[in-house]
C-alpha cells in the first residue's frame, strides 16, 4: 500500500480498519504488549482502528507471517538434522 493511511481508512472490500495493529509492521504477538517498538503505548482492540504514531502498514508482499523463505522456520529445522 502506498503512501500514509489515515487512522479512519477502511478497506474497500470488507470494511475492516487499515490502521490496526493486526495490519503494523511492529505487530509481534509474541513482544509485550504485542508490540516489537517500544515506545508505542498499549492499545487493547488491536484489530480496530487507533492513533499510533508509530503505525508503519505491514508489507505483506514481504512474506511476514507465512513462514515462506530461505531461513524460515521449516528450512532450520531441516538444518538441525544434516
Amino acid at each position: 500500500m502506498e503512501g500514509k493511511i489515515g487512522r479512519r481508512e477502511v478497506c474497500p472490500g470488507c470494511g475492516a480498519d487499515l490502521h490496526c495493529c493486526l495490519n503494523c509492521a511492529f505487530h509481534d504477538p509474541g513482544a509485550c504488549n504485542q508490540c516489537r517498538e517500544p515506545q508505542a503505548e498499549r492499545v487493547l482492540d488491536k484489530d480496530r482502528g487507533n492513533f499510533c504514531d508509530w503505525f508503519r502498514f505491514r508489507d505483506a508482499a514481504a512474506g511476514l507471517g507465512t513462514g515462506g523463505g530461505k531461513g524460515g522456520a521449516g528450512d532450520r529445522l531441516k538444518a538441525l538434522f544434516k
